[in-house]
């Protein structure tokens, strides 16, 4: 063998074994290190695996739990309508003063009502001379001086008047506008001297106190729900919370929303609210006692369904639940989760199976 080939395969074994040695490090490296009998030979790192997470948990007992449902409405006034006269006239006086309070029968305008008031002038004076007349006829009748029928006659005249005068009464009370019931009268449309009709608007009374609140429930609640039912509502702009009272429900569920149309009353007794505006309210329905309740914020949801992480043996183990009522903090656990189980409530988006963990602080069911 020539020296030049001599060199060449000397060269070509060096790169194999140079290529091998490469391949092969990483899986002797260990070996190098020390301790070849301990797993991790010697490598503080390898031997600790995969450092503790802090976490905090919590004890599962039961719990009386309550579903909460919002929902929205609207303040309506308990009584609403807009004023106007029976008849036609001129307006002759005009009453009250706008933005003011009013009673029911308060007298608030008055159309000009001369010629029926001359009318009954003129039939309570025929009515005078009829009664005289009848007393006579009658004084007559007892001794057999007249006929029944020429008395009846003067009876009949004498009801015929009565009804008259009745009716002029009635025509003239159609000149008078009185407020229907208690409210508050907003602003006028006419004036002193106005010619109105009974289309003529003349102002619109509203009766605040107390106050309807309108909203709509799911079908799926219409039987919870029923007269006597407590609820609270907000509005916006003021901080305090209000509690009204279910009054009445809609018989029947409206098949374009499949929703249950509920009003409710508030007293409103200082007037401090007015109709028109909108609430934001709260159903306090289904009570369950005893129940598996833990906090919204534990859940995970996956595609395969949701999840939380229970504590078992220093490690975090992932249990698949089913869930029932839901609360603003807290939702009802059905199926897989069982009262004395521990579960872990903070940093549940780092937790994986067989996670160390550690606890450092147990939350109180509830809060």
């Amino acid at each position: 063998m020539t020296a030049r080939k001599k060199i060449r395969t000397g060269l070509y074994i060096f790169l194999a074994v140079s290529l091998l040695g490469i391949i092969l490090y990483p899986k002797i490296k260990p070996l190098l290190a020390g301790n070849n009998n301990s797993p991790g030979g010697g490598n503080p790192a390898l031997q600790r695996g995969p450092q503790a997470l802090n976490v905090q948990a919590l004890v599962i007992t039961p719990k009386n739990l309550s579903e909460i449902r919002n929902s929205t409405g609207t303040l309506m006034s308990d009584e609403e309508t807009d004023l106007s006269f029976e008849t036609s006239g001129r307006i002759v006086g005009i009453y009250f003063q706008e933005g003011t309070h009013v009673r029911e029968g308060e007298l608030m305008a008055k159309i000009n009502d001369r010629p029926l008031q001359a009318q009954l002038q003129r039939l309570e004076a025929q009515k005078r001379l009829v009664q005289e007349r009848e007393f006579r006829q009658r004084s007559l009748l007892e001794r057999d001086a007249i006929s029944q029928e020429s008395y009846d006659q003067v009876v009949t005249e004498l009801q015929v008047i009565e009804a008259d005068i009745a009716l002029i009464e009635a025509r003239i009370s159609e000149t008078e506008l009185r407020a229907p019931f208690d409210g508050v009268v907003g602003l006028r449309h006419v004036s002193e001297g106005t010619y109105v009709n009974t289309n003529t608007k003349i102002a619109r009374l509203v009766k605040n106190k107390p106050l309807k609140i309108e909203f709509s429930v799911p079908e799926r609640y219409s039987g919870e729900i029923l007269p006597g039912f407590p609820l609270s509502f907000m509005v916006d702009g003021i901080s305090d919370t209000f509690n009204a009272q279910v009054y009445a429900v809609e018989p029947k569920v409206d098949v374009r929303t499949r929703a249950v149309v509920v009003r409710a009353l508030y007293p409103n007794i200082n007037e401090e609210l007015k109709p028109g505006r909108f609430t934001n309210i709260t159903l306090q329905l289904s009570e369950t006692d005893n129940a598996v309740a833990i906090p919204t914020e534990a859940i995970i949801p996956e595609m395969e369904g949701e999840k939380v992480f229970v504590y078992r043996s220093g490690r975090a183990q992932p249990v698949y639940v089913s869930t029932g009522l839901r609360t603003e903090s807290h939702i009802q656990i059905v199926r897989g989760l069982e009262f004395g189980d521990t579960l872990l409530t903070s940093g549940v988006m780092q937790l994986r199976p067989n996670l160390p963990v550690e606890i450092y602080h147990f939350q109180e069911n509830g809060r």
